[in-house]
């Protein structure tokens, strides 16, 4: 059963603009480097940055090397997603205290913020003005495109290379940059490495599920009447968090949850819980928060093709399925919003099947799943398309 999140609790809570006001909310960072990864164990943290990998192994397997680096990742790259932006803008300090922490706990001899350019990096820059932590934090700026958020991107930019993603052989938690163990964690995951630090591992299991405690940071936009960045318990009914936003703002048609990599939910299913358990029967995760209301008057295959589009050039280009697999997703989507023929569900299924897989990272995957998704959510508007009708034409 999910437990609900009071004013009193979560990330937000905790924020401070400067480190004498996050000092007094917050109290100092606690100096028990030998328990945090015992403590972050105890609370079931997962990353929040959307793979949802137990924190605790990272730190485990990170500090069991010499020479450690530690990386926040708050490149976010994915267009649908705010939410490492508000909360580096509001705490700074708290993902700042979580860094540190890591870094102590790894033993790491350098440590780095890969964040996009603009409010939150002259933020970070501000805060650390701020402190003297012993373990000195370099800001790297993240480039705008999709994939550069991924961890061996991450790695790839640190070391001064393109922010290019990579088939990796060794686990970057033994081997990152130029070789070292290296931790890359989330920004929203650090945060709450500082407050499990701070107020222990039953307080954080406070909120959300016994399999998945805590809260999650969500980007929701879209149909609804007040988009934005929220703090809720993972578990949370979808139907729960929509009215957080507002509410739909008008008939709900479907959701898409987990990003551009994520799958759709239809508006019968809008009661599921925002857990990893609960979406994976359909195949879909919390990824990194996102969730994007489309309501009735909105065409649920035009929607698809538009990210699709974007997915296709977006891609590494590395590879044959990002170079040729990608574009000929988005060619057939495209194709099926603009008035489908009886074999292009076929194609863009059989495209999907191809590309799954086979890449140098996990961007054919993310696509395909959602390629896959959309024909599925959307069966009823494909047949429309097929009459030559439309939703949003308001033609049945």
């Amino acid at each position: 059963m999910t437990t609900l999140l009071t004013e009193a609790t979560g990330l937000f809570a905790a924020a401070a603009p400067d480190l004498r006001t996050h000092l007094a909310r917050n109290g100092p960072l606690p100096r028990r480097v030998g328990a945090l990864v015992d403590d972050v164990r105890a609370a079931g943290l997962t990353g929040r940055g959307g793979a949802g990998f137990p924190v605790w192994r990272k730190l485990a397997t990170v500090a069991e090397g010499q020479d450690a680096v530690v990386i926040g990742n708050a490149a976010e790259s994915e267009p649908a997603s705010s939410k490492d932006h508000v909360l580096l803008v509001r705490a700074p300090h708290l993902v700042l205290d979580g860094l540190q922490l890591a870094g102590e706990t790894v033993r790491a001899t350098e440590a780095y913020l890969y964040v996009a350019a603009g409010a939150a990096a002259e933020t970070v820059r501000k805060a650390l003005a701020e402190r003297r932590d012993a373990l000195p934090v370099t800001v790297v700026v993240a480039p705008d495109y999709f994939v550069a958020g991924q961890e061996s991107a991450v790695v790839a930019a640190i070391e001064g290379r393109p922010a290019l993603p990579a088939d990796r052989l060794e686990l970057t938690a033994r081997s990152g940059v130029h070789g070292r163990p290296t931790l890359v964690q989330n920004v929203e995951t650090l945060a709450h490495v500082a407050q499990i630090a701070r107020y222990g591992p039953r307080w954080f299991r406070r909120c959300g599920t016994a399999e998945e405690p805590g809260t999650f940071l969500a980007t929701v936009s879209g149909a609804v009447r007040h988009g934005g960045v929220h703090e809720v318990p993972v578990g949370i009914p979808l139907t729960d968090l929509l009215g957080r936003a507002g509410a739909p703002a008008g008939e709900l048609r479907a959701v898409l949850v987990g990003g551009y990599h994520g799958t759709w939910i239809p508006a019968a299913d809008a009661s599921t819980p925002l857990s990893r358990k609960a979406l994976a029967p359909i195949g879909g995760s919390l990824g990194a928060g996102v969730v994007v209301a489309l309501d009735s008057t909105r065409c649920g295959l035009k929607a698809a093709a538009d990210v699709m589009n974007y997915l296709s050039s977006q891609s590494a280009r590395q590879c044959g399925p990002c170079l040729n697999g990608l574009p000929a997703m988005a060619r057939t989507m495209t194709a099926l919003a603009e008035g489908a023929r009886p074999d292009l569900p076929e194609r863009a299924a059989r495209l999907a099947a191809l590309v799954d897989r086979r890449g140098a990272c996990g961007h054919p995957d993310g696509a395909a799943r959602f390629v896959r998704s959309s024909l599925a959510v959307f069966g009823d508007e494909i047949a429309r398309h097929l009459r030559g009708a439309c939703v949003a034409r308001r033609t049945s």
